[in-house]
């Protein structure tokens, strides 16, 4: 019974692995084509949730309310990138990322100005309850709106694996990303990779919200889960998909087991805070992450 009890935790340690490595994604990708540090995912997936909600509650159907949110995230990142990005090109690292701060506040607003601060609930049909043939063969509890979760990161994660690898634009986005001056030496447009980029952040942005506001509803705090990320962003490397993958599945599962085994001596609630030790101590033995690029600066 204890190795059984031990499997359910660390299973649903993993699938909410994955789904803190959905909301990383977002990260890795701008960051991996434009070296910016994008603050405003969090309020990203909060306005596609609230978005998405929104719209089905006023009696859309469920896939042309999809849709459309998919169409304004797409928008929403061109939009990000010509009107906020586009004129700070070739300014301090800090500098964009006070901009993706200010972005983040201004998203928060304008999802409360179109939609109401009110929660919404959120269902995709799929119940959060035990699978029943692995409950009744195997007496483990794993609640297939996880496994559900885990399957569409698990596809997303295909696709955008194919995306980079194997089309034109894939290849584009990875020469920009290994160097900026060579892709306008060869005549790659940094810009359209740019919007491209963004417009791709926005798509992961709503898959994460929708997930999410299943699993939290839809409300405020969502924009939290974005906190979350940054411990997976930390053991992976700020510009590695497959990073972020392995990332969120050791916070996941280690903030579970935590939470388990550790939590009773401490007095509870480790859940929280414990993926922050981890990403603090693998700080010190190697800080640019498991598949992060080593950078060394000549002095």
């Amino acid at each position: 019974m204890e190795l059984i009890f031990f499997i359910e935790v660390l299973a649903g340690g993993l699938l909410a692995g994955v789904m803190y490595a959905l909301v990383a994604l977002g990260f890795v990708l701008i960051y991996k084509a434009s070296g910016v540090f994008n603050f405003a995912q969090g309020s990203m997936v909060f306005f596609a949730a609230l978005t998405f909600v929104s719209l089905t509650e006023r009696g859309w159907n469920f896939w042309l309310a999809l849709a459309a949110t998919l169409a304004v995230m797409v928008l929403l990142g061109v939009a990000t990138e010509r009107v906020v990005l586009r004129p700070l090109v070739n300014q301090a690292p800090i500098t964009l990322f006070m901009a993706t701060i200010g972005l983040a506040f201004v998203l928060e607003g304008l999802s409360q100005l179109l939609w109401g601060s009110q929660p919404h609930g959120l269902e995709l049909g799929i119940p959060d309850v035990p699978m029943e043939w692995l409950s009744r063969k195997w007496n483990v509890n794993i609640s297939q709106f996880d496994l559900f979760a885990a399957f569409v990161a698990g596809a997303l994660v295909a696709v955008l694996a194919l995306l980079f690898q194997k089309t034109r634009i894939g290849r584009a986005l990875r020469a920009v990303a290994d160097d900026h001056q060579a892709a306008l030496a060869v005549g790659i447009p940094l810009q359209h990779i740019w919007a491209i980029v963004w417009a791709v952040a926005g798509f992961v942005a709503l898959v994460a919200g929708v997930m999410w506001g299943v699993r939290n509803g839809v409300q405020y705090a969502l924009t939290f889960v974005a906190l979350k990320a940054l411990p997976v962003l930390i053991l992976g490397g700020f510009e590695s998909i497959l990073g972020a993958i392995i990332g969120g599945l050791i916070i996941g599962a280690g903030e579970k087991l935590a939470e388990v085994y550790l939590g009773p001596y401490v007095g509870g609630g480790i859940e929280s805070w414990f993926a922050y030790v981890i990403a603090l101590l693998f700080l010190l033995v190697r800080p640019e992450g498991l598949f992060g690029e080593k950078h060394i600066d000549r002095v």
